[in-house]
């Protein structure tokens, strides 16, 4: 187990490193936009572009981009959305607001969808399944972007239960401030729900047509028993390593809910960066989403060993 988390390790830490080349070389391409007049900042992002080796071969600004990372962890200047400021900084300020709308979603659309998935395994091929599975379908089948407006129309706009937007401040601990949040969470959880739904529905729908279901059924556990005993503990050796996934994917957050319901957060400022070519701040936001990714994909393909010990990953017999 420990050699093959060691395997993915450096796999990952490989992938990381070609992703981020290529998406710093393709942004080098791009052209710099022009630094206005006057400003005092100027001359200091000046300076911080002959340091970067803007003027130098691409390979040489990576190795130069990667020094001042690891030896100074140095991201750079803000040169367009906030002008001179310390992007590593301006990163830090805007995380919290995505982490905490995302966790909220998290907390409530994991064990909803369990639920639902257990129910409609319990109930296989009655109008509950048929319900829920087609329901499941349709929900993931659909853009959250779409699931946002239509919130917006239903519950801000018609029945104004909420704002439109989420309230400004950072104390996300207020009555205000959470049901300001409320929209953009259900706009969230919409996805997650219909995913743990399909996934524990068929799972469990698997285990409990086992011969061992058969067999506690026999020795006079009644239905309930054995599924809760047997069944789930089976089943959710597959759920649960998607629940640590989503739990290492929450600092991911989403670009467009954020950027619809004005959450002050890294997905509303990774799109600003594009639109405004604020090239170092999007450089960050890419580093950031890419180790997301890759550690929630670790997390997930570990975590099955440790769940279940028959499990052995990567091992060979």
């Amino acid at each position: 187990m420990f050699k093959y988390a060691l395997q993915r390790i450096c796999y990952m830490i490989l992938v990381f490193f070609i992703i981020t080349l290529m998406c710093f070389v393709l942004i080098r391409m791009l052209p710099l936009a022009p630094l206005p007049a006057g400003d005092p900042h100027t001359e200091v992002i000046r300076l911080q572009r002959e340091a970067a080796g803007y003027n130098e071969p691409y390979l040489t600004q990576f190795w130069l981009f990667l020094k001042n990372i690891f030896t100074k962890f140095n991201w750079g200047l803000s040169e367009m959305l906030y002008y001179g400021q310390d992007v590593w900084s301006i990163f830090v300020q805007k995380l919290p607001a995505t982490m905490i709308v995302n966790l909220y979603s998290i907390i409530w659309s994991i064990p909803v969808g369990i639920a639902l998935g257990i129910f409609a395994a319990l109930y296989k091929n009655t109008w509950v399944d048929y319900f829920l599975s087609t329901a499941t379908m349709i929900v993931i089948s659909v853009p959250s972007f779409v699931y946002a407006f239509l919130i917006q129309y239903i519950f801000c706009f018609r029945l104004q239960w909420f704002p439109f937007l989420m309230a400004a401040g950072s104390n996300y601990f207020t009555w205000e401030m959470f049901r300001s949040m409320i929209p953009p969470v259900l706009s969230l959880s919409f996805g997650v729900i219909a995913g743990f739904t399909r996934t524990t529905r068929a799972e469990l729908t698997e285990v409990l047509t086992s011969e061992f279901m058969l067999l506690a059924r026999t020795k006079g556990l009644t239905k309930a028993q054995a599924t809760v005993r047997h069944a789930l503990r089976n089943c959710f050796v597959v759920v649960v390593p998607g629940i640590f996934g989503e739990f290492i994917g929450i600092l991911g957050g989403s670009l467009i809910i954020e950027g619809i319901f004005a959450i002050p957060g890294v997905g509303g400022l990774t799109l600003n960066a594009i639109t405004a070519q604020d090239y170092n701040i999007f450089m960050l936001s890419t580093c950031f989403y890419t180790a997301i990714g890759l550690a929630a994909s670790l997390v997930v393909d570990i975590s099955y060993g440790f769940i279940d010990p028959r499990i052995r990953v990567g091992s060979k017999k």
